[in-house]
């Protein structure tokens, strides 16, 4: 079996939130290279679909894209934290509500290429109000109850673009309504 080989990194930056190194690479072939890695903590990602079948989403600007679009809720998972109580911790941080009990949905490794971004996607069909003003307020400019049976439009018209998002809206869309 062929696989790339890493024999050494040496970090070029790093601060609380990423670092940076730059690998040194051989190839299946023999060739070596130089390869960025990025690596970041853990992400949990938590999804509430109520019985309505409609799931609170956040509506946000991310600066980085310049793009507007609807997100679930996330965060970094902090050390020695379990990852379904992130999400948990998370979801209340930002929407006002709490969720009922965290199940594993998927896990996702959105750029395997070239970075460890780990993201654990955690859903609950229960939830309870518990302020009118999120804690992180400035997470999004609007929460809203989005229907299950419209992610697939969001998605094709670049309202969800998040990929933790997508992924875990479209399995939470096959499996409720599919």
């Amino acid at each position: 079996m062929s696989v790339w080989q890493n024999l050494g990194e040496r970090v070029v930056y790093a601060n609380r939130w990423v670092d940076v190194a730059m690998a040194d690479v051989e190839l299946p072939d023999g060739r070596r290279l130089d390869h960025t890695v990025i690596r970041l903590r853990p992400v949990a990602v938590a999804a509430v679909v109520n019985e309505a079948d409609e799931v609170l989403l956040l509506w946000r600007h991310r600066f980085i894209t310049d793009a507007w679009g609807w997100e679930l809720p996330s965060g970094g998972v902090n050390e020695a934290e379990d990852p379904a109580f992130a999400a948990a911790r998370e979801f209340e941080e930002e929407t006002g509500w709490r969720p009922g009990p965290m199940r594993l949905l998927l896990a996702v490794d959105p750029m395997p290429g070239i970075s460890t971004s780990h993201h654990r996607v955690y859903w609950s069909d229960q939830a309870q109000q518990v302020r009118d003003v999120p804690v992180d307020a400035i997470e999004s400019t609007r929460r809203d109850w989005v229907p299950l049976e419209k992610v697939p439009e969001l998605v094709t018209r670049g309202e969800i673009r998040s990929a933790n998002a997508v992924a875990a809206l479209l399995m939470l869309h096959h499996l409720r309504l599919g």
